[in-house]
């Protein structure tokens, strides 16, 4: 028998403080929206003035304080500065000084802020301002000689204005050494091309409609629809074209249901690949990509270099300050007493905004500072082959901030280095022990199995248990499940849809 009463349990929660919430959504922020987000509580909060202060020089915030840091911060190793705090518990804020959540102005709450949800959210990074800058971006992700990343370029100027490379080889090679005065092989054309073809958008600087398709269907999951979608327009492309469609069941001894969920999938494709970047809902999703880090190399040495763009100065309204003063020296009436509580809000708001900020680029630095020196032989040399396994608790451990923290600061943020713009995301990844206990990045894997499948015999393509089998050969030794898992990630369909006759 159920009995109703009432019952009382102690639990303890934790509260973020609006301070603490401002210096979060600071922290996530990249360096092309905090221009937008200064504007907007320029806007809203009176208190909050633009420019310079003359007599309060400590509330200056372009880079960090004075005497502190400045742009190019480089610690000394260990990070034994002094200075290892995470943002989010600093002893330099003192929060007990701020006003409480009543006194708190109702901008400053009027979205609901869930940890949780917030450490788990992706941000898609899309960047260049067009399909060709973005294409480029990609060639210094490649393992391409400095040479090789110039014969690619050149190739990306040949590509029109749906996707397509409709020039031969010998074309390319021809009109290279015409235009360009460069020679090389017919071959070494070819290779280069082929890196540009496993460019994203999928299809892009295909020959023709047939294989810009097919590259397409080799991306998606393979499902068995897509599978059968493969086989249509790999053997019966020309009788698809006319909707000889009856034929094609009969010699492929398919069902009506199963034809027509291949074809399903035919007609999702994209037939010009460079569309994506011109005027559909891919467009309007896209963003320029402002690095918020620049390496620099000064002296024989690398320096991290923070971007602030045109971020301006920002101070407290001394107006605002001298009004409070005054205020608080007047007898203690109802109308005093509401307008010291409004002033005394948009002062603490505006100090709020601006201790955000310098918390802001101080956590920014630090944490970039750790990754370059984590990373230093790549930003040396830009060899995907130099990145060492790294996670977001290694930078953690660096820094002294939480590893939430780093998760902020690496999710939409991009860094600027002599061999292209990187998120910072990019140089995050998992380690593994090969047969001499070294531990080795994943990357690392990835790469050896993109070599493998690169120099099979096409008409006979290796097996993921091959795969395993030769990776085991080179050092690694890995489950077949995480060779399929690879494959997938690399883009690389099965043996059987690599198989060429």
């Amino acid at each position: 028998m159920q009995t109703i009463g009432l019952n009382q349990n102690l639990t303890q929660t934790t509260k973020l403080t609006p301070a603490q919430i401002q210096i979060i959504r600071m922290l996530e922020i990249p360096s092309i929206e905090l221009n937008q987000r200064i504007n907007e509580e320029l806007q809203e909060n009176p208190a909050l003035e633009e420019g310079r202060d003359e007599g309060i020089e400590d509330e200056k915030i372009r880079g960090l304080e004075e005497n502190e840091f400045d742009d190019n911060y480089m610690p000394e190793d260990g990070y034994d500065d002094g200075r290892q705090r995470d943002p989010l518990q600093n002893e330099d804020f003192n929060y007990e000084q701020y006003v409480s959540d009543d006194e708190t102005p109702s901008y400053m709450l009027r979205q609901e802020y869930n940890p949780a949800s917030d450490d788990q959210r992706e941000v898609p990074i899309i960047g260049g301002s067009s399909l060709i800058e973005d294409l480029k971006s990609q060639i210094y992700l490649t393992n391409m000689t400095k040479e090789q990343r110039h014969v690619a370029k050149w190739v990306l100027g040949n590509i029109d204005d749906d996707g397509y490379l409709r020039r031969t080889t010998e074309q390319l090679v021809d009109d290279l050494m015409f235009q360009e005065q460069i020679s090389i092989t017919d071959e070494e054309m070819e290779d280069i091309v082929r890196q540009i073809k496993a460019f994203d958008p999928p299809g892009i600087a295909s020959a023709n409609l047939q294989e810009c398709l097919l590259k397409q269907l080799e991306n998606k999951p393979q499902t068995p629809a897509v599978q059968l979608a493969y086989t249509v327009l790999d053997r019966y492309f020309e009788e698809f074209s006319k909707h000889h469609f009856d034929k094609i069941k009969q010699r492929l001894d398919c069902s009506d249901e199963e034809f027509q969920a291949a074809v399903q999938e035919i007609v999702r494709l994209n037939q010009k690949p460079a569309n994506a970047f011109t005027g559909n809902v891919y467009e309007t999703q896209r963003e320029t990509i402002i690095p918020d880090f620049t390496i620099e190399e000064r002296d024989e040495e690398l320096y991290v270099v923070l971007n602030t763009g045109d971020i301006p100065e920002l101070h407290v309204s001394r107006e605002y300050r001298d009004m409070l003063e005054e205020y608080d020296k007047m007898p203690k009436t109802k109308e005093t007493r509401e307008a010291t509580s409004f002033i005394r809000q948009r002062v603490n708001a505006a100090q709020w905004f601006i201790d955000a900020i310098k918390q802001r680029n101080e956590t920014l630095m630090k944490t970039m500072t750790a990754i370059l020196k984590a990373q230093y032989d790549f930003f040396l040399d830009g060899e995907e082959s130099s990145l060492k396994p790294m996670r977001l608790q290694d930078i953690a451990d660096r820094t002294g901030y939480d590893v939430s923290t780093i998760s902020r600061v690496s999710n939409s943020k991009h860094v600027q280095t002599r061999f292209g713009i990187y998120p910072l995301k990019y140089f995050f990844s998992d380690a593994m022990t090969n047969i001499e206990g070294d531990e080795v990045s994943t990357r690392e894997l990835k790469k050896m199995l993109q070599e493998l499948v690169d120099s099979e015999d096409k008409q006979n393509p290796l097996t993921d248990e091959q795969l395993v089998s030769l990776m085991e050969e080179n050092g690694y030794v890995i489950a077949r499940r995480t060779v399929a898992k690879y494959r997938d990630l690399l883009g690389i369909p099965v043996a059987r849809l690599r198989k060429r006759m």
